[in-house]
């Protein structure tokens, strides 16, 4: 396994070292150094060389700036520049959450204790350990002191840091109480859809993802089963993967509050909720005009909300005459389109909405033909209504 970095350093912005920590012996202070005088301070240098990952000689440097710092870590050796770059983003995100969202020049130097102690316990020997705000914060307190407890309770909070550290649940904090229990789960899903202009479907799939709520007392273990045609899966760190490879089903412990359980992608089994069926007609050099209706797939107990229908007109469209038969429309100068609304608010269950308009195009026009109607170009003179 490849390791993260032999040392980590924390600089200002003209190249001074504000925190050092080595993790290896195979590095010394100076080639902080070298970073400043061959890789901050150079001049002359093509844009594509400004890289994050530099080598010099048999040094590597890999950096993040965030505000007024350079976050500097240095290796020897073939180390895992991805592992690297994630430790020194979630060392952002840790810090800004003990310094109330501040991460500068000056909180780190009135912070020093605090930030060598959270870099002693987030990596060792180069291999990064912790990073979790919510667990490190329950034995490392705020200002970087350890909390006076009396012997039993010190025991109890020891023991429990403990599991959290090697129990891979950093993401719940234990001995939550709550007077009744509650789990809410959200499915949502984008449907994506390319037609034929004869209506058959090329292309369609769904992107989705499952956003829960959970209330619940102690650390509970949840099961959740799923459909075996999802592909693209990627879960939660709480979800036990090797559990899920076996049985296909989500097994995790969950974070408390709002999260993110899962995101997946699928191709089968689609329905499509509407189907468009425009009709185009060219009524002169200037003029077309368009008949779109929108049929609704669903059942009859079913309903939509919400739902809007965008149909793109030429861009020097002058003036619409629309007549709908349900909801409301108007063109919308900005969007370069047609905005239709079936239901104006109100559920849509009816089976045909249609929605008519004639575009009216001021100018001298240059219409050509490719197998449909499309203008390729428009010298626009002077608009009148």
């Amino acid at each position: 396994m490849a390791h993260c970095c032999a040392a980590i350093y924390f600089m200002n912005l003209r190249g001074d070292i504000l925190i050092e920590r080595r993790y290896r012996d195979d590095v010394e202070r100076d080639m902080a150094d070298n970073f400043r005088t061959q890789i901050l301070n150079s001049k002359g240098e093509s844009a594509s060389l400004q890289t994050p990952v530099r080598t010099l000689g048999s040094c590597t440097f890999m950096y993040l700036r965030h505000a007024d710092l350079y976050i500097l870590m240095v290796t020897r050796n073939n180390a895992n520049v991805m592992m690297a770059f994630k430790f020194m983003t979630s060392l952002v995100d840790l810090l800004r959450s003990y310094f109330e969202g501040a991460l500068n020049e000056s909180s780190v130097k009135r912070n020093f204790v605090l930030i060598y102690e959270l870099l002693d316990e987030t990596m060792d020997y180069g291999f990064p350990q912790l990073t979790e705000p919510a667990a490190l914060k329950s034995f490392i307190l705020q200002k970087g002191v350890r909390s006076e407890l009396d012997a039993a309770t010190s025991t109890q909070q020891a023991r429990n840091a403990t599991l959290t550290v090697t129990g891979a649940v950093s993401w719940r904090r234990p001995g939550l109480k709550y007077s009744s229990n509650e789990v809410f789960l959200d499915i949502v899903e984008e449907v994506n859809l390319l037609l034929s202009n004869t209506g058959a479907v090329l292309r369609n799939d769904v992107a989705g993802k499952v956003l829960m709520k959970c209330k619940l007392s102690d650390m509970p273990e949840l099961r959740l089963g799923l459909n075996e045609a999802l592909e693209d899966v990627t879960f939660h760190q709480c979800v036990n993967l090797g559990a899920y490879e076996v049985n296909k089903v989500v097994t995790f412990i969950p974070p408390d509050g709002e999260f993110e359980l899962m995101r997946y992608r699928t191709s089968e089994g689609i329905q499509v909720p509407f189907k468009v069926i425009p009709v185009v007609k060219e009524l002169g050099r200037t003029r077309l005009e368009a008949n779109v209706s929108v049929r609704s797939l669903f059942g009859a107990k079913m309903f939509a909300l919400n739902t809007v229908v965008l149909v793109p007109v030429p861009d020097y469209t002058a003036k619409c005459s629309i007549v709908v038969t349900s909801g409301k429309a108007k063109y919308d100068a900005t969007k370069k389109a047609i905005v239709s609304e079936p239901g104006a608010g109100d559920p849509v269950r009816v089976a045909w909405v249609t929605c008519g308009w004639r575009v009216v195009l001021v100018g001298r026009v240059s219409v050509q033909r490719v197998g449909s109607l499309a203008l390729q170009q428009v010298e626009l003179a002077a608009l009148h209504s």
